[in-house]
């Protein structure tokens, strides 16, 4: 794994950029915030999954995480949302190819070749990491926003090994009902439903093993967002959470769109609540 230090400080700590990429084959990036603690050995460490046309400077830069990350003694990880480059399949539409990898492997051509973002984080980028910084990899949690909410949810119930807590910003709770997850699964799984059920948070929830045991989910969702009736349904998922019996808090909030100055107006009640889990 290639590193580049960049000159940017943040606490006394630095970030950093990866340029190499076995899974996919063509280069990936992600930013990574170390805090000062992370001098006296392996820290915890939050996952956050950006959304729709971001890559991974748009939390670095836009989400005012890390003063309160420093504070905590948490290192957050965020990877771009997609492979890039010239060689990888792209499309005129925002919400399909690079910058909407949607953190799954598909399985449809021409997206199979590059977009297996799934296997990425999960076999490649965070064992990577652990492997590289003081990081501890028993102690871990993820996030996102809007389809990276999507995707924290679905990696959380596929691997809830892996991950002591998960939290998400204004997410696809229930992408195989509206137009976004049709869209982007049916081009990167094909027409059989049954492969979308197996991304959909709503689902995944119901066949989740012990869901009652799992770490209560927090989901913060500005009610002036313009993208809530039509793509994000989060009443879907919090029924299914309901029949499911898994622990959920939403919070619903006045006058909040779905832009980043929402992210930052929460991020610091999302990382108390994962240094909750991330510390018993």
């Amino acid at each position: 794994m290639k590193l580049e230090k960049q000159h940017a400080c943040y606490g006394g700590t630095i970030s950093y950029y990866s340029h190499e990429s076995a899974e996919t084959k063509t280069p990936m990036r992600f930013s990574l915030f170390l805090p000062p603690h992370a001098e006296q050995g392996p820290v915890p460490y939050v996952v956050f999954l950006s959304g729709l046309t971001c890559t991974e400077d748009n939390f670095t830069t836009k989400a005012c995480a890390y003063q309160k990350a420093a504070e905590l003694g948490l290192a957050i990880l965020a990877p771009d949302t997609s492979p890039r480059g010239g060689d990888v399949t792209n499309s005129e539409d925002y919400d399909l190819g690079q910058g909407a990898g949607f953190y799954l492997d598909a399985t449809q051509e021409p997206w199979a070749e590059h977009f297996r973002m799934e296997s990425y984080i999960i076999k490649e980028l965070l064992p990577a990491v652990e492997q590289a910084f003081p990081l501890d990899s028993q102690n871990k949690s993820i996030t996102g926003h809007s389809m990276g909410g999507h995707g924290a949810l679905t990696l959380y119930f596929k691997y809830p090994a892996m991950f002591k807590s998960c939290s998400a910003f204004s997410p696809i709770v229930a992408p195989s009902q509206v137009p976004w997850g049709h869209k982007a699964f049916g081009a990167y799984l094909g027409d059989n439903e049954s492969e979308w059920a197996k991304h959909d948070a709503s689902v995944l929830v119901g066949q989740a093993e012990n869901a009652g045991q799992n770490a209560e989910i927090l989901l913060d969702q500005g009610l002036d967002d313009q993208f809530l009736e039509e793509q994000l349904k989060p009443e879907i998922f919090e029924e299914a959470c309901k029949a499911a019996g898994q622990a959920l808090s939403v919070r619903k909030h006045e006058g909040y769109d779905h832009s980043y100055f929402f992210i930052q107006s929460f991020i610091d009640d999302h990382l108390d609540w994962h240094q909750r889990y991330l510390s018993a």
